[in-house]
């Protein structure tokens, strides 16, 4: 269920610079601070139990930063469930937390649904994680649940031994008796929040909303096909009004996107031949503190 996101195929995919670009970690910062390059980020964020005692702020990109001053989404709330609590991953911007409260609250007034079952947002101070994800490090992203969230007094082994539901069928071609018109009106409001970004989910949801929208469609812009995420759908929230050192991803193409998720589609029922003279991936290189911006080693130091 833990699937790596994106950019949008087709489009740029670079980050749009911010007012101030952040800095990258100093050999001399670091060593000021008392913190062993040779570690690999992941290992020192997934150690935090907690938020930084800083103001809140993101720093950095969605897959290369950190959060200062994170705020944890209460385990059980009036419309919501954070599942998993083991992973220590139901941490946020306070924009994020109210985001889900808000979205949480509309997802309650759909027939079926007491509210919704919250997967991943972040780290107590973001950064890289230890498993899962590439995303999910500046406390902007949130995963979703497919299913129903029809009890809302789980115990914490519940929510460890509970699974989601799938929503695909046709390796992501088309969507399954799963899908119900409520997983249209959620998305929908999801994506009509002013605060979101784009909204991922796999390519045969994204046709089935195209087919099923009446009426103002300027919503379905912003829901983006992508491997995966039939499991859940995960909702990245823009970068705060007035937040220097944080990155947003390139805006996305014009358009409400439905002939492109069609073009995935089709790229799934009748996939492409394999170039012969592409060159192999490269491995990916995990992230030590240097890599990241300069203000997540306060963040990491801040107790």
């Amino acid at each position: 269920m833990l699937v790596a996101c994106g950019g949008d195929r087709g489009a740029p995919t670079k980050a749009v610079a911010p007012k101030a670009p952040p800095r990258a970690a100093s050999p001399e910062v670091l060593q000021a601070a008392g913190i062993d390059n040779t570690v690999l980020a992941k290992a020192l964020f997934g150690a935090k139990g907690t938020g930084s005692a800083q103001p809140a702020a993101p720093y950095g990109g969605y897959a290369k930063g950190c959060l200062a001053g994170g705020v944890e989404l209460p385990e059980t709330g009036p419309t919501w469930q954070a599942m998993r609590l083991s992973r220590n991953r139901n941490w946020g911007h306070p924009d994020t937390i109210a985001y889900i409260k808000r979205l949480s609250a509309k997802a309650a007034a759909q027939p079926g649904w007491n509210g919704l079952y919250i997967g991943d947002i972040s780290q107590p101070r973001g950064g890289p994680m230890l498993t899962g994800h590439r995303s999910h490090q500046i406390g902007m992203d949130v995963d979703i649940w497919m299913k129903p969230a029809l009890n809302l007094t789980l115990t914490r082994p519940d929510r460890e031994n509970i699974s989601s539901i799938s929503t695909r069928r046709a390796r992501g071609a088309y969507t399954n008796d799963n899908w119900t018109r409520a997983h249209h009106e959620i998305l929908k409001a999801a994506a009509s929040d002013p605060a979101v970004a784009r909204i991922f989910v796999f390519p045969g949801a994204k046709v089935q909303m195209c087919r099923d929208a009446r009426g103002n469609r300027d919503w379905l812009r912003k829901i983006r096909p992508w491997w995966g995420h039939h499991y859940h759908f995960h909702v990245r929230l823009s970068c705060p009004s007035g937040a220097a050192g944080c990155v947003d991803q390139a805006p996305m193409p014009p358009g409400d996107g439905c002939a492109d998720a069609e073009r995935w589609v089709q790229d799934i029922l009748n996939p492409p031949p394999p170039d012969p003279n592409a060159p192999p991936p490269r491995p990916r290189r995990e992230y030590v503190m240097s890599d990241l911006p300069q203000q997540c080693v306060s963040v990491l130091s801040s107790r």
